[in-house]
């Protein structure tokens, strides 16, 4: 599992192999179209990948492409000529992807990014229209509707406006990076008394804990969770004051022994503090009698 670099932070499962980030399924459609994309833990087993279609054999970048809801890729032009090859009579069932065979039609009740793209494409060929339960189109309305989605495709692609999503701002004494985010729906709604910049706390998630760092977060674990705080019982208010009690002892253990140290420090060489040196102590060497 990991975080989405969007400004809709969604928690995701699925990874960017070539930019090695996760990406949701909103950045797949907007960002992420033409790059392959499976899980974390496929990606953890194999980085290997080959960003090139897998019906053509040519790099994914030189034509458009279509993302299945299994997440593999292909040019939509090799997608249509594969299932064109099949049978008039295939059902529906029958589509299925090429790598992983996987349904190629999302389910009626699918409500994603993905799917809902997947379904804009395939509604513009009668083969695909049957098992979307479409009506079927005229010869030349279909030819009509390739052209237009691939002059869409071709605008959308190279003449995609630059929006600020994401304003970087550089620290001035605080090491860590920020990100100011101009979408703050979702973060509004999660922090509602949280009105400034949102921290990125990925990249110090595996630095050492200094001490300072550590006791408040041992001492927060050992209150219950909200839910119970609410109504707390007997055994959480004894924990909570057996735990302080251990602190304090700790803590007065330590003053002594530290005290006890300087103590001794100080009395070191100091001739007041040497028997052998009172006069009014006499040692007699037993030896010699």
């Amino acid at each position: 599992m990991g975080l989405c670099k969007c400004p809709k932070r969604k928690v995701t499962n699925q990874f960017c192999y070539e930019h090695r980030v996760n990406v949701c399924e909103y950045c797949m459609v907007t960002n992420h179209p033409k790059c392959i994309v499976q899980s974390y833990l496929q990606w953890l087993q194999d980085s290997d990948y080959n960003p090139s279609c897998e019906l053509c054999k040519k790099d994914l970048s030189s034509d458009n492409c279509v993302r299945l809801t299994c997440y593999h890729v292909y040019h939509w032009p090799c997608l249509n000529h594969y299932a064109r090859q099949l049978p008039s009579t295939t059902a529906p069932a029958g589509y299925k992807c090429p790598q992983c065979k996987a349904g190629l039609f999302p389910p009626p009740n699918l409500v994603s990014p993905v799917g809902d793209v997947l379904r804009e494409k395939l509604s513009s060929v009668n083969w695909a229209r049957v098992g979307l339960g479409l009506p079927l189109l005229s010869d030349e309305v279909e030819t009509k509707s390739n052209v237009s989605s691939a002059a869409k495709s071709y605008v959308h692609t190279y003449n995609k406006p630059v929006e600020p999503v994401v304003v970087y701002a550089p620290p001035v004494q605080n090491p860590r990076r920020v990100y100011q985010t101009l979408d703050m729906e979702e973060v509004t709604s999660t922090h509602p008394h949280s009105h400034g910049p949102v921290s990125d706390h990925d990249d110090n998630k595996y630095k050492r804990r200094s001490l300072f760092e550590w006791f408040p977060r041992w001492w927060k674990s050992t209150y219950p969770s909200r839910a119970r705080s609410l109504h707390p019982t007997r055994q959480h208010l004894y924990r909570r004051y057996i735990t302080l009690a251990i602190v304090i002892l700790i803590g007065l253990i330590t003053l002594i022994i530290i005290f006890n140290q300087l103590g001794h420090f100080g009395t070191d060489g100091d001739p007041n503090f040497d028997p052998l040196a009172n006069p009014n102590i006499h040692v007699k060497n037993i030896a010699h009698e």
